[in-house]
């Protein structure tokens, strides 16, 4: 078992394309490591974008096919998704040079810095993303890993998911889908929610239940029934004035005017450029955070006025013949309940499209998916979907988006299958009119910004 990155230079991410493996490559890059990475998508003609932005950070880009392992390789990194057939890691095992998972070596490098590490099954990103938007502008120069790119960091020209700071604060995302949370011991520890996701609640909560243990200052989220009862100091934890629990940071007066929501915490007024009651929360969660870090509210309010979103995260890309459209990452039941919510707002009809990703995590949630939508769409809204997006790899495919459509629309809502994706503009043009908001949402696969961004294109 690796114990320090000291005497490591040159390290190989395998699955370099991803979000969280292309975030530990560039903070390694940042601090002056060798790194160089390959990507089965590289192989495809896919992530092109990516790629080039990795180049331009000085890290070198491989096709998957071995030719970048070589015996100067100090260490190769393997995300969750690489299966040991695959012939870098053979090659690595015949070179006899060690491979870790991503979560280790995340794991390794917050384990040596002053980390606040953020949990919960959704709003890591756009917590993450907040709280590093506060602390900064308080002048505390932190580290940022996290899952989706920062706007004002995308504007730089970067993929933005990375930033090497100035001080030993570093803020990360701590991942349940894989366990690998259990591995953190952050100086604060953040518990957004738990809700059914990658895993049956129970599970979930037993990992939380280790990240509370390892973590040496801990908050939650006392509005959320299932994170409230792992608080261990009421005082540190947030809540919304309906069912605050007794929270030390409690977020009240919620408006929300087009995409611009406004709120109070603790008396002080907090605006965004950003829509829903989720995302008041995240700010929420991000303003505790920040002030067990030492931020005052008045500070962590001027800052979050500057916020300008993450990507895919509520992005609206523009208004055209009179209908909005906004692209989000929203890929699991509560998530895609939430956005939909959140655009209700600011159009007097909602249609809604999704692309589910994973044949077994879309069957596992298939009732979570077709209660949370049911239950957040109006009279007036739709909900679209196109087939379930398939990765690559060894799966069943025993389940179809039609068959959630199907399930939904005997609720008495409106629900639309369109298989092809390409095929979805000209089927849903005839629903769309001046005042309506259209929702794509998904996640996983790398070709849906320019997926969406064409439509946008084409409306």
């Amino acid at each position: 078992m690796i114990q320090s990155l000291e005497n490591i230079d040159k390290i190989f991410f395998i699955g370099i394309a991803g979000a969280g493996m292309s975030a530990i490559a560039q903070y390694l890059q940042g601090i002056g490591k060798d790194i160089s990475g390959s990507d089965r998508f590289f192989n495809e003609g896919r992530a092109k974008s990516i790629k080039e932005k990795l180049e331009e950070e000085g890290i070198s880009c491989y096709l998957q096919n071995g030719n970048g392992i070589t015996p100067d390789i100090d260490l190769v990194v393997a995300s969750t998704a690489i299966e040991d057939t695959v012939i870098e890691i053979r090659k690595a095992k015949e070179l006899n040079i060690p491979i870790i998972k991503r979560s280790e070596l995340l794991a390794l490098i917050a384990n040596n810095k002053k980390a606040i590490a953020i949990g919960g099954t959704s709003g890591k990103s756009t917590t993450t993303a907040m709280l590093f938007e506060i602390m900064s502008h308080a002048g505390l120069s932190p580290s940022i890993m996290g899952g989706a790119g920062l706007i004002n960091l995308i504007k730089k020209g970067k993929i933005g998911n990375a930033f090497v700071g100035n001080s030993d604060w570093l803020i990360i995302e701590a991942d349940e889908s894989d366990g690998s949370i259990v591995q953190y011991h952050p100086e604060i520890g953040l518990l957004l929610n738990i809700e059914k996701d990658h895993k049956e609640l129970d599970e979930l909560t037993e990992l939380f239940k280790i990240f509370r243990e390892n973590s040496r200052q801990f908050i939650v989220n006392q509005s959320n029934e299932k994170s409230a009862v792992l608080s261990t100091n009421k005082a540190n934890d947030f809540g919304l004035e309906e069912n605050d629990g007794g929270a030390g940071y409690v977020a009240s007066g919620f408006h929300q005017e087009g995409f611009h929501i406004s709120f109070e915490i603790n008396k002080q007024h907090f605006e965004l450029n950003i829509a829903g009651r989720h995302n008041m929360e995240n700010a929420l969660a991000a303003v505790a955070a920040a002030s067990l870090a030492g931020v005052p509210l008045q500070v962590a309010a001027d800052a979050l006025r500057s916020y300008e979103g993450i990507y895919r995260r509520n992005q609206v890309l523009g208004n055209k013949n009179g209908v909005w459209v906004v692209d989000d990452y929203a890929h699991n039941p509560v998530k895609c309940a939430a956005a939909i919510r959140s655009c209700q707002y600011s159009g007097d009809k909602v249609v809604a499209w999704l692309q589910p990703h994973g044949y077994t995590p879309t069957k596992f949630l298939r009732q979570d998916f077709v209660k949370e939508i049911s239950e957040a769409l109006r009279p007036q809204d739709e909900i679209w979907m196109s087939e379930i997006f398939y990765a690559g790899g060894t799966t069943t495919k025993d389940i179809s988006a039609n068959d959630l459509i199907k399930d939904i629309k005997a609720n008495g809502k409106n629900a639309f299958f369109v298989k092809d994706r390409n095929q979805l503009l000209n089927k849903i043009r005839p629903h769309l009119s001046n005042g309506t908001v259209l929702l794509l949402m998904g996640a996983r696969d790398p070709s849906l910004e320019s997926f969406s961004k064409k439509l946008f294109e084409d409306l």
